[in-house]
């Protein structure tokens, strides 16, 4: 019964997207009781990610923390993950030659990086999956992260996705030991 849930008050520990093929960027989410929609990378699914490519990394990847907005979500949501707020000055590096590459920075930030507090409401809620994170391979995919679909369910960068109403309904039954497997 390892990953399975009697009801809806345990912890989820293990989640899987399943896509039609590696190509597709729309699929679901599943595990236990959960079967949601999902969207994934825009060019699917690859065991060989790369800065930029637009891909979801094949494996398996632990939930390790998140943000959500404050001043979107006014309380911070239940969640079985410790969730930071998020403030308009946080980044994400995402230049494979500086130090903090796949690391959070604070803006305005010299290199190449993302900006977490976005005008799209992807980040309103926005979880970090141990995607190269220990130890970092320069150039191997930055950001990968789990946070919300936008509004016209287009693909990521290379995230999952989930609709809000489905995010905020699966939040309280994560944990830091799910673990996310893609492919």
């Amino acid at each position: 019964m390892h990953g399975k849930l009697k009801s809806k008050g345990a912890a989820l520990t293990r989640l899987h997207v399943r896509v039609r093929s590696p190509h597709s960027t729309h699929g679901r989410l599943v595990g236990g009781w959960v079967n949601m929609a999902a969207t994934i990378g825009r060019t699917g699914l690859t065991a060989l990610k790369r800065e930029g490519d637009g891909s979801s990394p094949l494996g398996h990847f632990r939930i390790v923390g998140g943000f959500y907005r404050p001043d979107r979500l006014g309380i911070r949501p239940r969640s079985g993950i410790p969730l930071q707020p998020l403030r308009p000055d946080d980044g994400w590096c995402d230049d494979p030659s500086d130090a903090n590459y796949n690391r959070p920075v604070r803006r305005p930030y010299p290199r190449s990086h993302e900006a977490m507090w976005r005008d799209d409401h992807a980040y309103d809620v926005v979880l970090v999956l141990d995607f190269n994170l220990w130890p970092r391979m320069r150039g191997g995919g930055s950001a990968i992260f789990f946070h919300l679909a936008h509004a016209d369910s287009r693909p990521t960068a290379g995230c999952l996705a989930l609709k809000r109403a489905d995010m905020l309904k699966l939040l309280p039954h994560l944990s830091t030991r799910t673990i996310i497997s893609f492919g």
